[in-house]
């Protein structure tokens, strides 16, 4: 379902996530919902997964909209690396 090198953006509630699902799909970005990876924390249980391609595009519409993720994680190999947004660029973090 998630493919190493993309995105995962994990909200704290229902409602936002589906906001930012649909804010993000009426900008036409190549975005999914997915049911949150268990070895990440969800309180709503879903996540929207994206490709590193559109992560500052993803990002940036949802910073406009006041709709910026709990956590986001990038998928590498068999691990799911937190990526720090204040940080990007830089090295992120491994979760442990």
């Amino acid at each position: 379902m998630v493919r190493d090198g993309d995105l995962v953006a994990v909200f704290n509630s229902i409602h936002r996530v589906m906001k930012a699902e649909k804010l993000l799909k009426e900008r036409r970005l190549e975005i999914i919902l997915i049911p949150a990876p268990r070895v990440l924390s969800s309180d709503c249980g879903l996540a929207i997964r994206y490709a590193e391609a559109i992560r500052h595009d993803v990002e940036s519409a949802l910073a406009e909209a006041g709709l910026l993720p709990e956590e986001c994680h990038q998928k590498r190999g068999e691990e799911y690396v937190r990526i720090d947004r204040e940080n990007a660029g830089q090295s992120p973090a491994v979760d442990g």
